[in-house]
């Protein structure tokens, strides 16, 4: 029997950092989802994350599937390798369509490539936290955005706080 309190789509994104600046992309104007907005890397996990993996422990289990998550979208998306990566927070919302989602927010340090992106993203530009406050972004990005600064700059985050 399906239970539907617990059906989610699970997200991963990327805050990609790069001589402290911040990696944003314009989602493509055919986007459902919030077409023409500005975001960070990231997308759904997928059964294909790990099911085809061999697994990590003797009780069929697998590790490390947000990780590897984060690594494919970021590389699907911009063609970039990430190193480093790190939590920022999590957050829950109800899509339009009803579907329950979850957002597992990273940050990554830049490896290695050059930028090419997907048909998904038509646009993208590494920012400051005040350069970001000039684009229109995907409620909550900046947030994010201002949580890693407050990492990076200070050495803690605070849990997030409606102001």
């Amino acid at each position: 029997m399906h239970d539907e309190n617990k059906s989610h789509y699970i997200v991963v994104t990327v805050i990609i950092v790069k001589d402290g600046k911040y990696l944003i992309t314009k989602r493509a104007a055919h986007e459902k989802m919030w077409p023409n907005i500005w975001t960070v890397p990231g997308g759904k996990l997928e059964k294909r994350d790990y099911i085809d993996r061999p697994y990590d422990t003797i009780g069929n289990q697998w590790y490390n599937v947000f990780e590897d998550v984060a690594a494919r979208e970021v590389l699907e998306e911009t063609n970039l390798n990430i190193k480093n990566l790190g939590y920022v927070t999590s957050l829950a919302f109800i899509r339009p369509d009803n579907i329950p989602t979850i957002v597992i927010s990273f940050c990554a340090d830049y490896d290695s490539g050059e930028i090419k992106l997907c048909e998904d993203m038509s646009d993208f530009a590494w920012v400051t936290l005040e350069e970001a406050k000039n684009y229109e972004l995907i409620d909550g990005i900046w947030d994010e955005l201002k949580m890693l600064d407050n990492l990076l700059k200070k050495g803690k985050t605070d849990t997030w706080k409606k102001e």
